[in-house]
């Protein structure tokens, strides 16, 4: 896979030379760009903004070097067969960032990243690059930060994690959270490891047990537990058919029945008496 980053702050990318994506790119699995959107600029100081068209606090990142620099790198992209683009767009106005679409993109053979600063991009650039390649502009939570290199470092690491050979463990992230399939609407439970004591706090019996299919519910029960804990929404959203016996017999306990009224709509609700505390 190839990733491309126009930003102007080349610096705040180098965490992608360490950990899973440093050793990825070392052994060729990843090609990282990065890009300094100052050397798309032609005046002395280099200017990447000017004030909005109808007024209003702040500077707009402007379409000039945004464009020539876009040019430049599918230019070289595509002289070196990087396959089709797709143009990643970090913005908090954008869709949620979630494990789905990491999947999703984790199968695109090349990326490009626009992190912009001060009040975003001018849209005319996202809206003529969207006539040349697929665009994905998304969020990675509801807040605001000073740029999107944060975000192009999340989206990054989140990606590079499921191409093939990254991970020591092929089989390392299908229990993760929000994985496809079984984890798609849950959170991952507790984990644990040696020593099996520690100042005075010890582990589930189940985990020593050495019974795989009591581990496995275990294991299920709690990823039920931390999910209606921290993240109701996903319980209220999903199908109830993603639910057995024995998850139902759990979320029962936990407060949390189908809905009668929204059964072919997927939602459960929680009550209020006879909870678990």
């Amino acid at each position: 896979m190839r990733l491309d980053v126009v930003t102007i702050f080349p610096e705040y990318l180098e965490p992608l030379n360490v950990s899973l994506v440093g050793k990825a790119r070392a052994r060729g699995q990843l090609d990282v760009q990065v890009h300094d959107l100052r050397t798309w600029t032609y005046d002395r100081h280099h200017t990447v903004d000017d004030t909005p068209y109808g007024g209003g606090p702040g500077m707009v990142m402007k379409t000039d070097p945004w464009g020539d620099a876009l040019d430049s790198v599918l230019a070289d992209g595509y002289e070196s067969g990087s396959g089709a683009p797709c143009l990643i767009v970090p913005t908090p106005s954008g869709r949620p960032f979630t494990q789905e679409l990491a999947v999703e993109l984790s199968e695109r053979p090349w990326l490009i990243f626009t992190p912009a600063r001060y009040e975003g991009i001018d849209r005319r650039v996202i809206d003529e690059y969207a006539t040349r390649m697929p665009v994905h502009e998304v969020s990675i939570g509801d807040y605001v930060l000073a740029g999107g290199e944060a975000a192009v470092l999340v989206v990054t690491e989140a990606v590079a994690r499921l191409l093939p050979g990254v991970l020591g463990n092929a089989e390392s992230h299908r229990d993760d959270s929000f994985a496809p399939g079984a984890m798609a609407s849950l959170l991952e439970g507790p984990v644990y490891t040696k020593p099996p004591e520690w100042r005075g706090r010890g582990i589930p019996d189940v985990l020593l047990s050495g019974h795989h299919g009591k581990i496995a519910r275990w294991r299920r029960d709690e990823a039920l537990r931390r999910t209606t804990a921290n993240r109701p929404d996903l319980i209220e959203r999903c199908d109830p058919k993603a639910f057995d016996k024995k998850d139902r017999e759990m979320l029962s306990i936990l407060g949390w029945m189908p809905d009668p009224e929204g059964e072919r709509f997927g939602r459960f609700w929680r009550r209020t008496e006879g909870v678990e505390e």
